[in-house]
């Protein structure tokens, strides 16, 4: 009987002594506040043109990259893109957008190029039915977070003309035939 008694003992201390039964699994921790994974820009008519379409936005490595489509430009050409600095289309011919996103105070130029606007992106081409195909990669910004080079809550606005690359403070890329909202989508 001591002998059973005292192996139960041994049982019981060994289960006191050990490790606890595990804990509930810890659910994975959400992105921190404000980090985007995936932001959309519908682009609407401006300044009286039949310009539209759509543009979706990821970080991918030191910025982020911008896909979609733009139709109703003239055939063949070249056409000013930009991110402007406020989000806010309102007006008739998106001057509310206002200037391009600059927050180092650089130089108007040509991504890629030396100084630039963080908001400068190449021009549009438009293929033969006036669609222009989108994808580029503007380096140096984020999306969400409120960093100050954050474009989410910014505009994206497309030019009547090709952007010289060279006058400042915009290019000379004429007026605005479309502009649309950056916003984060979940």
């Amino acid at each position: 009987m001591r002998t059973i008694l005292a192996s139960l003992g041994l049982v019981a201390l060994a289960a006191c002594s050990s490790t606890p039964p595990s804990a509930p699994p810890v659910e994975p921790a959400a992105p921190a506040a404000g980090t985007a994974q995936q932001a959309v820009a519908v682009l609407a008519s401006a300044s009286g043109s039949r310009v539209s379409g759509k543009l979706t936005l990821a970080p991918m490595g030191d910025g982020v990259h911008i896909a979609g489509e733009v139709g109703g430009l003239p055939p063949n050409g070249q056409f000013g893109f930009h991110v402007h600095e406020k989000g806010d289309c309102s007006a008739a011919d998106a001057s509310s957008a206002g200037s391009h996103f600059n927050p180092a105070g650089a130089p108007h130029g040509r991504a890629g190029s030396g100084a630039h606007h963080a908001g400068d992106m190449d021009n549009l081409a438009s293929d033969a039915d006036g669609v222009a195909r989108v994808n580029v990669h503007l380096r140096g910004v984020s999306l969400g977070g409120g960093a100050a080079n954050d474009i989410a809550g910014r505009a994206v606005i497309v030019h009547a003309d090709p952007d010289d690359y060279q006058s400042q403070p915009t290019g000379n890329a004429g007026a605005r035939l479309a502009c649309g909202v950056i916003r984060i989508v979940q």
